[in-house]
This record gives C-alpha cells, structure tokens and sequence, in this order.
C-alpha cells in the first residue's frame, strides 16, 4: 500500500469514526446491545491484508489496514461466541427484496482487494466456521500476469503474487461461500486532481490534465469511470463466471456519477467506508462498514458493535474549531502561497484542533460577501484554484476534518449575470428607524444578497455548491451568517408569490398589521431558509460521501440573545439545532463596539444552554480580533482568549472554536493555547470541567 494510499484510509478512518471505543481491559462476556430485531439490519466489517509481520520495526507498524491471522481468528470465534450470524449479500438482498428475514445481529464479513493471504489465510477460516463473505477485486491487480510486480500506484509496486490469481477467485467464488465483487478495474489509487499536483482518490474526483491545463469535464468524468467499472465487471465475469452485482468503492469514497454507472452496468449493491449499522432506511447504494485495523481487540469490537448510529447522528465528545481565511494563504506568487500554506499546516499540526473552518471565498474586507471563489466555477470569478489543495493537505497532512465555509446569499456576480439583479429587496414601507444592528452589518456592506425565492438565483447558488463540491474533498459545509431575513424583507417579486403559498398576503405591509401574520412569516421563512441550506447540503453529499458530509450553520450572538431574533432575522437557534450538524454560535458581540465582557460571555452561554440540545451542537467561536465602533481593530491576547474559553467550559460549554486564525502573525500563540484547543487534551475532559 503506497503513502498517499495509507494516509488517506487513516484520514479517512480518523474522520469516519465515531464510535466510542472500550478500553483494553473490557469484560469479555460484556455483550452489546442488539441492533433492533426488524430482520433487516445488518452490520458489515470491512477487513483488508491479513499477515503476521505486521511490526515492521519495533514501535512501527508496516500496514495499520492489515490484521494478524490471530486477529482474524479472534474475531471469527467472537462473532459465533456472542451469537451474532454472518449472512451473504445474497441474503441482504432478498430481506429487502421481501424474501426471508435477516437473523438477528446479522453481519457480513466483507474484504478488500483481493490478497492473496485472504485465500491463503481468511479463505480457510471461513470455511471451518462456515461463514460467507464478499471480496472486493481491483481487476488490473489481479489481472497482471503471473511473475510481474504489481503497481498500485504511480510510485509504488508490490511483488508478484501479492494478490489472487484467478485461479484462486474461481475456487472460492465455487465453494458458495464468497460472493466477488468490483473494487473498480484501475481506480483504487490516487491520481492528480488539482493545478498543484495532489493526488486524491481517482474513482470519485475530476482529475486534471496539467498539459491541457484544466479539469475533467463532467462527460469526459462520467466517460471514465463507466469505461472502468465496465472493464472491471467484464473481467471478473471472464475469468470466474461471476456476473457482478456489487461495488465496493475504494477509500469509501463514492458519489451520485459513480452509483449511477455502475447501476447502469447491472451493480446495484455498493459498500462504503461510513460508520454505523445499516438499518432499514440504509439503502443498498450506501451499505456501511466498519473498518478494521491492527489493534483491532474484543474491546474495539464491543465498542464498534455498541454504536446504534450513522456518523453523521453522534459527533465526538468535543469539538475544537479554527476558522481560516484562504485570503491569507493566498499570494499572487504561488511559490510564496506555497510558503504559507506549509506554514499554515505546521501550526494546525501543532495547534491539533479537530476541525478547521475553511473559508472557500474571498472577502479581504471582512464583509461577509463573497467578491470571488477560491475554485472553478461557472458564475464568478475564482482568484486562485486554492480550496481543493489547501483543504487535501490539511486533511491528510494535518489529520484534521475540514469544513468549506461558504455564504448562503452574499455572492457577488459580475455586472451584466443574468441572475445579478434577482436579490433581496426591502419593503418600500419599512420603518427607518429599525436598525436591527446585525442585519445593518449587511446592508452597510452595499452588496445585494441573492434572493433564496427566486429560482434563477436559487440555481446560481446551487451551480456553486456544485462546482465547490466537483473539484474538493471536504467532510463538512458551514453556511455563513448571511443566512438571515430582515423583518421588511424580502419584498422581491418572487418572495411575495411564495407567501401567496404560504397562505400569507402578498402584501408585507398587511403582514405587519397583523401580530399573528408577522410571527407566520416570520417562522416560515426561517423554515425556507433552512430548507434551502438542506437542499444544498444534500446536493453537495451527492458528490462527497452520502451521509459523510456535515452541516453547520453559522450564527450571531444576537440569534441567541434577542427575543425577536426570528422576527428581525429570520434566526431561531432550536430549528438550527434541530436541523444541522453543529450551529457556530459567533460568541461575541456584534458589530456596535462592545467588548466581549466576562459578564456577557456567562449571559450567553445560560442563555444558550437552556435550549434543548445546545450544548451538544453549539460550537462556541470567540473572535481573535476586536473590532470598534470607530473602524479600528485590535487583537484579542492570548491569555484572554484563553480565559474566556476556559470560562465557558467550565459554565458547561464543549465545544469551542475561534476566528479567524493569523498563522503569519502565530496570533493566539499556539504554545499558550494548545491545552485548550487539541482535541488530544479536550477529549479527556468531561463538559463542565475546567480545562
């Protein structure tokens, strides 16, 4: 297995699970708790080479995919000894088809890649337990002919016989125990997707062409990848008799493209790398498994088999964040932005936060509005191909979760787009005097903000999402602040025909006449909005992972504090709760000039853990630069940055964050505020301890 390989199943894992895994130690008869008993679900181990020379030197291990054959072994006899009952995919198949019922605890032992010490080792097992399986054929390795290193990758080869023979699939496709499947032909590998070179999995990215200097067109993608699973399929069929139904993606890495060829090519089955069990409302597309790796104990077993949830239904028990602007890695002399962005990664590295807050849009002053993007796409200009390099290196050198921060509305298009003028509009009849303060900071900004009920608009800002999503990997979307209404807003065209579907007049003016007609809409368009974040976020995990892909919805203070936040701004904090991933909470004041007081911080922090569910999702970002009411700014010290997340935990905050990050300036100092902020040190506090 090659470097880039390796790294990325280990970021892939890192990101992926969740689970909470038992200590060594664990009574071996401590049984978990049965999945529900509907004869449905069903869970899977996704399981890799098995050798026994696994410590490649004292303290190092030479392969963390691979298991012992004691490993294995073990975990053979704890399936049958905790009563649990491997199945076929044949098996899975027909209880969704409404053939007979799964047995309870089902699970389906799945392996990867087809080595050769799976016939010579697992192979063997199966057959003296009993136990079905599947294995997952990357069709070009098995298919290199006999006596010939086998090359994975651009730069790594493995030696001959490293993987099955044919001869060898055909036996144990023959025994009726193990039923093959695609791992694609020639996609398990890492291939160069951005202008900078990085390698990211070639199965789901669009990969570019340094000579023609762009990426790969939609069609010229698609072209690729069902010319691929294809050849995989035919191959396999060729040479075991097996027609394919099954596709095992490789990193757990798949999209909508991919699952739509390989259905065209008769694979209706496709097995992923995302956590939990796979329950009725799992559908066969997205079947889950848990990775196994080499420390791989009866604990770990325990502790995977207790988790009753996807990844995206239960988040780690702490949360640190650090928001970063890509305007301040970006240089118009890329050898100097090459230089910021290795010493951006050092300080995440050092700092260990568990996610960053990648600001995927240029907005030097500050604005909230996105003036132009960080990578392709069809509306706006893009100041640098930045986002998809800046957020693979954190993810896979810095072992961080990377989120894309984008706006919701505030796109600036060029003059002369034909959706340009499709923005939000105030009612003619708003009161001057109702100056909400947050959303004044909007309209000081001079930039029209796209209306979400406007169609051709709506399309704009899903083109965008779109393309981020086509040319990035990321684990999470983070919907910015201008995500608010005011209350004489929007008084466009188009908003006024959909509150005549809301029931509501057409007419802002009635609606303000009216206490109970003002709270409706007001309640609904906090609704729309927050539809509109969905619908994105589901278009986005078309592409990046199904249910891999989180949501944040980023906040102001005042959305907590004020009692009429909904009517001033469309903001309720319990539907963000309720709807998204994570909410990031701006725990600061705002824009009018007040400090961040002690006293302020203990007032937010009760008013915002009495909602139901906060103090799991909120994220608490403290502002590392103080901006007054005069225009100036100051940088907020470390030592008070420090304290004041101190203070909040200790009120019951846990999860924290901060924006926005100086890595040029090392503001907060790293050194003063690792304890605070690595996820190393957090996640052995209890919420409410101080840190």
């Amino acid at each position: 297995m090659d470097k880039l390989t390796r790294r990325r199943f280990l970021a892939f894992a890192a990101a992926m699970s969740a689970a909470p895994v038992a200590h060594a130690g664990t009574a071996l008869d401590l049984l978990p708790p049965p999945d529900k008993d509907d004869g449905l679900t069903f869970r899977v181990l996704a399981i890799h080479d098995v050798r026994d020379d696994l410590m490649a030197d004292i303290g190092s291990v030479a392969d963390t995919c691979a298991i012992s054959t004691a490993t294995l072994n073990t975990i053979f006899a704890w399936l049958k000894a905790k009563d649990f009952h491997p199945v076929s995919v044949d098996q899975i198949v027909a209880s969704r088809n409404g053939g007979p019922r799964l047995p309870p605890r089902a699970v389906l032992l799945s392996f990867d890649d087809a080595y050769t010490s799976q016939y010579a080792k697992a192979f063997p097992l199966l057959k003296a337990y009993g136990y079905p399986a599947m294995i997952g054929v990357v069709t070009r390795w098995t298919e290199t002919p006999a006596g010939q290193p086998i090359r994975i990758s651009l730069r790594s080869l493995m030696p001959p016989g490293y993987f099955m023979s044919w001869d060898n699939l055909r036996e144990m496709a023959d025994s009726g125990l193990v039923e093959i499947a695609s791992h694609t032909h020639d996609m398990h590998h890492g291939a160069i997707a951005n202008p900078q070179g990085n390698q990211l999995p070639a199965a789901s990215a669009h990969l570019y062409d340094a000579s023609l200097k762009r990426y790969e067109t939609d069609d010229e993608y698609r072209a690729r990848i069902h010319a691929d699973l294809g050849r995989s399929a035919d191959l396999i069929q060729q040479r075991t008799g097996v027609k394919v139904r099954s596709a095992v993606w490789p990193y757990g890495m798949y999209n909508a493209a991919l699952i739509q060829a390989s259905q065209s090519l008769g694979m209706q089955v496709h097995f992923t790398l995302d956590d939990g069990p796979n329950t009725p409302d799992v559908p066969l597309t997205k079947i889950r498994r848990l990775l196994v790796s080499y420390d791989w104990d009866v604990g770990t077993m325990i502790g995977q088999f207790r988790t009753a949830r996807a990844y995206r239904g239960e988040h780690d028990p702490v949360e640190r964040v650090v928001d970063v602007a890509l305007d301040d890695v970006y240089d118009p002399d890329p050898a100097k932005s090459e230089e910021k962005l290795g010493r951006l990664l050092d300080r995440i590295k050092d700092l260990e936060p568990k996610s960053v807050y990648l600001q995927a849009y240029s907005d030097p002053s500050g604005t909230g509005f996105a003036q132009a993007l960080y990578f392709p796409n069809r509306h706006m200009p893009m100041r640098a191909d930045l986002f998809n390099r800046t957020a693979w290196q954190l993810i896979t050198r810095a072992g961080v979760q990377v989120y894309a921060r984008l706006p919701l509305l505030s796109f600036a298009l060029p003059a002369g787009h034909p959706a340009a003028a499709h923005v939000v509009q105030t009612w003619q009849g708003a009161d001057p005097a109702s100056d909400t303060g947050f959303r004044a900071s909007f309209d000081a900004a001079g930039l029209p903000r796209l209306s979400p009920f406007d169609a051709d608009a709506r399309d704009v800002i899903g083109d965008i999402y779109d393309d981020l999503t086509r040319y990035a990997s990321f684990n999470g979307v983070v919907f910015g602040a201008d995500a608010t209404l005011g209350e004489y807003e929007d008084a466009s065209e188009a908003a006024l025909s959909e509150y005549a579907t809301w029931g509501l007049p057409a007419d802002i003016g009635q609606i303000h006449a009216s206490d109970a007609l003002l709270q409706r809409w007001s309640r609904a368009k906090t609704a729309h909005l927050v539809a509109f974040t969905k619908a994105l976020a589901e278009r986005v995990r078309a592409y990046q992972g199904g249910g891999n892909v989180l949501t944040v919805r980023s906040v102001p203070a005042v959305a907590a504090l004020d009692a009429n936040a909904e009517r001033k701004f469309a903001q309720n904090l319990d539907a963000f709760i309720a709807n998204y991933d994570f909410v990031a909470l701006g725990a600061h004041p705002g824009p009018a000039g007040e400090r961040t007081t002690d006293a302020w911080l203990d007032a937010l922090s009760q008013q915002v853990l009495e909602h139901a569910g906060a103090a799991k999702k909120t994220v608490f970002e403290l502002q590392t630069v103080e901006r007054r009411a005069d225009g100036s700014a100051q940088p907020v010290a470390t030592e008070t940055l420090r304290a004041q997340m101190k203070r909040l935990n200790t009120a019951g905050v846990v999860h924290l964050g901060y924006a926005t990050d100086d890595f040029l300036d090392n503001r907060p100092d790293t050194v003063a505020l690792r304890d605070v902020m690595s996820i190393q040190d957090s996640v052995r506090l209890k919420p409410g301890m101080p840190v």
